[in-house]
């Protein structure tokens, strides 16, 4: 598996993240997820800029519209904040395929290994 690029600094965000999500909980609006989550990189010592404008390039002309982060961190990391409860249910339901998905890899691939040998014999 590849090295995570700021290994460091993207778990600091996480961390700071997964607080402002366990001490609010569901049901509010993006705003108030990204209040709280600049008080919490504050309070973390995290370097951010909120609400940053981005110019963009297309074929090397400049559009006239800017995508405008909701935070860059450390300088070089885009956080952005979604907050619905079909986001979270996807993200669990994506992580418990991938479990899946190993585990019938591992189980396959024992399997064959088995039927290999056999084969051989």
């Amino acid at each position: 598996m590849p090295e995570l690029i700021l290994k460091e600094e993207v778990y600091r965000i996480v961390g700071a993240a997964m607080d402002v999500w366990y001490t609010l909980g569901r049901g509010f609006l993006e705003p108030v997820y990204q209040e709280a989550l600049q008080i919490e990189l504050s309070r973390r010592d995290i370097p951010f800029e909120a609400q940053k404008p981005l110019r963009i390039e297309y074929k090397g002309l400049e559009l006239k519209k800017e995508y405008i982060t909701d935070f860059i961190c450390f300088g070089q990391i885009i956080v952005e904040i979604k907050a619905c409860e079909v986001c979270l249910f996807l993200v669990r339901e994506i992580s418990w395929i991938v479990h899946l998905v190993k585990q019938r890899t591992i189980h396959e691939s024992r399997g064959n290994t088995k039927r290999n040998h056999a084969k051989e014999r």
